[in-house]
């Protein structure tokens, strides 16, 4: 049943403005029920950290309203069935319901992150166990993991029969439940037996092969495949860039803290107005040239910004559905898209407008990185403009970790590559974060992932980290000459006191230069691409 249909049925009967149990009773509901957070947030097409809001004491508002209610009464009722004749003791939940059950203890498998064993999700099929590798059915706090440690065997690298696995799912005990506590199983060790400890929790992302392998094993069968032909083991590497960029991105996220939703439902202004049209996003693309120079003839360099799309994974994303609000507030918990009036920009003599060059003034859709550097420069810190006026957002809950363990292996990589010579891997991983940010979108060619958001936020904010790279030349008393597109910043002046030099992502390198000044029209220089 797609979006819960059956909870949309009911709308009607219930009303947008039903009334919700206290956060603690709602809590006590979903606990009583064994439901984790992102089973109930799967449901209603929000993200787990909404869910953890709602159940510390923010209200969801509207048709989202209505839906957790019915759900939060569903639960009620069926609970309330469940417990006649029962002998269990009843708690009572201070300004909610009564509801029959026990008080869960924490236990071991609290994941260090403030989250405890009300976090546990039975998984339809068997995913590997970031402590053994073994198929586990279960994902607890975000982990992929056994219930009980006995199962939990390093040496058994197989992991259980298929009849075990299917039997375990087939099993009531199979639920979803507070994870008791159990004796460490043991191991024979020069005769004695000694008991063997579960992996430490803080230690749950590291396995044998990680996604660094991933990278290098792929380079290393494309050259065998091509008999050391490097131009086309790297034509291969580029035609598969896409997918192995997913596979890349799923094992960077296994035992990851924040489940996100991969095709969620997208609001009409992220969604292409023709065929070959596009949505109503202003992602903030500078194309800036200075009106004039100081008199006299000037030396320009033109620098090239290292791995900008790859530094720009590094953004708040929202990581569920996206939620409409209006007023003009900003909660810098939640990330999206926004529409605002941009203030008026005074500086455009000496440095682009944050939004970019706009022929149109009014309202706008800005992304979260774009409305970040506004109220940023809007501050006292710089006080460059006013704040913008936000009329309306479409946010969810929002992490700038989602993509960091990702884009940490895909620097190594690259930074590895430059260091070796090695411009297949080089290519190789070029082409993999720069082919992933641009398919997110409507993309026939990357059908895993459909989040038109997040390719807008992340190029937004490539967009935001070269306008601040300007600013600080400008800062520094470099003249900034032209400012374009995600890595090109054109400046006089001695620019190796401001940036250090070289190939790494934090380092720029010196892409051309040209004489620009009384005598020779600025436009007239180098041609861009």
């Amino acid at each position: 049943m797609s979006n819960f249909e059956a909870i949309d049925s009911l709308l009607a009967a219930v009303g947008p403005e039903a009334e919700l149990p206290d956060a603690a009773a709602r809590r006590a509901l979903r606990e009583r029920a064994r439901l984790s957070k992102t089973q109930v947030a799967r449901a209603l097409g929000v993200s787990p950290s909404t869910v953890r809001a709602w159940e510390t004491g923010r209200d969801p508002g509207g048709e989202i309203r209505a839906k957790y209610a019915y759900l939060l009464d569903g639960l009620s009722a069926k609970l309330a069935t469940e417990a006649e004749g029962a002998t269990e003791a009843e708690v009572e939940v201070e300004g909610g319901p009564a509801v029959s059950g026990t008080v869960a203890e924490p236990d071991a498998f609290s994941t260090g992150f403030g989250q405890s064993a009300d976090e546990v999700e039975v998984l339809t099929a068997a995913q590997q166990c970031v402590l053994c590798g073994a198929p586990a059915l279960h994902r607890v706090a975000g982990f992929v993991q056994h219930l009980d440690i006995a199962e939990c065997e390093p040496a058994a690298a197989a992991g259980p029969t298929a009849a075990a696995v299917a039997a375990s799912a087939a099993s009531p005990a199979s639920e979803a439940r507070t994870p008791s506590r159990t004796v460490s199983p043991t191991r024979v060790v020069g005769g004695h037996e000694r008991s063997k400890r579960p992996a430490p929790r803080g230690r749950a992302f590291q396995q044998a092969t990680g996604p660094a392998d991933l990278i290098q094993a792929a380079v290393q069968a494309a050259l065998a495949e091509h008999q050391g032909d490097v131009e086309a083991a790297t034509a291969a590497l580029l035609k598969r860039a896409i997918g192995d960029a997913m596979r890349l991105l799923d094992t960077s996220r296994r035992g990851g803290r924040y489940d996100v939703i991969a095709h969620p439902w997208i609001p009409d202004i992220l969604k292409k107005q023709t065929a070959r049209g596009a949505d109503q996003i202003w992602e903030a693309r500078p194309k800036w040239t200075r009106a004039e120079l100081p008199s006299g003839t000037h030396e320009v360099t033109v620098l090239d910004i290292n791995g900008a799309y790859l530094s720009a994974l590094k953004t708040h994303l929202p990581l569920g559905q996206l939620e409409h609000s209006t007023g003009g507030g900003h909660d810098r918990r939640r990330a999206g898209v926004h529409l605002i009036t941009p203030p008026h920009w005074d500086h455009e003599g000496v440095l682009p407008s944050p939004v970019g060059s706009r022929d149109e003034p009014g309202p706008l859709w800005v992304t979260e990185p774009t409305l970040r550097l506004l109220l940023r420069l809007s501050g006292p810190k710089y006080g460059l403009c006013e704040a913008p006026q936000i009329h309306e957002s479409y946010t969810s809950g929002a992490t700038e970790n989602l993509l960091e363990k990702f884009r940490i292996v895909l620097k190594d990589a690259r930074e590895a590559a430059i260091a070796g010579g090695d411009e297949v891997t080089l290519e190789y991983v070029k082409a993999m974060y720069s082919k992933f940010v641009s398919t997110m979108g409507e993309s026939n060619y990357n059908r895993e992932l459909y989040r038109p958001d997040w390719m807008h936020i992340i190029r937004s904010q490539a967009f935001a980290n070269l306008w601040m790279k300007a600013y600080k030349a400008h800062d520094e008393g470099l003249t900034v000459v032209r400012v374009m597109g995600t890595d090109e910043l054109h400046v006089v002046g001695d620019w190796r006191r401001v940036f250090a030099e070289g190939r790494g992502v934090a380092e720029v390198k010196v892409k051309d230069v040209y004489t620009a000044g009384t005598d020779t029209d600025i436009s007239a220089g180098r041609e861009q691409e």
